[in-house]
């Protein structure tokens, strides 16, 4: 077994144009890594805990997320992740329009690496998808199972 696991990004996501902006700009950034797109969160938290493969049964992960859902907040994900001790560590990017202040500083207080605003813009945007993926290739994610 190798020494580093390859992570798993898990984008929650539910704008379809969106998802597709990232991940291609992600991909332009050479990360290479597998990403599941979930575009609500009840199929998320499903894959985080329930599936063999997921990461609260299979190695580190990432997870982008998108704080307007249709089922639920993504606050509440938020919440659940940084409670859960297999998934406590996870790091969690913030991709949402919610450029609100105080809703910024809760999702830092609740434990969330790294907020980004989605510009309404679509080069601006594409600008800070393609800066997220070279943040990606440099960031160290620890193992799921580290965190027993």
């Amino acid at each position: 077994m190798p020494d580093q696991l390859a992570v798993n990004i898990v984008m929650v996501e539910d704008d379809e144009g969106h998802a597709r902006l990232i991940e291609k700009n992600i991909r332009r950034a050479g990360i290479s890594n597998t990403i599941h797109h979930f575009t609500d969160g009840t199929s998320a938290l499903d894959y985080l805990w329930n599936d063999p493969h997921g990461p609260a049964h299979n190695g580190p992960a990432l997870v982008l997320l998108d704080l307007n859902l249709p089922d639920m907040s993504g606050i509440d994900i938020l919440s659940k992740i940084k409670s859960d001790p297999h998934l406590r560590r996870t790091p969690v990017v913030v991709l949402t329009t919610t450029d609100d202040k105080v809703e910024i500083q809760r999702c830092y207080d609740m434990g969330c690496n790294v907020y980004i605003t989605k510009p309404v813009n679509y080069e601006n945007f594409a600008e800070a998808i393609r800066q997220l993926g070279l943040f990606l290739s440099v960031i160290q994610v620890p193992d799921a199972e580290e965190a027993h």
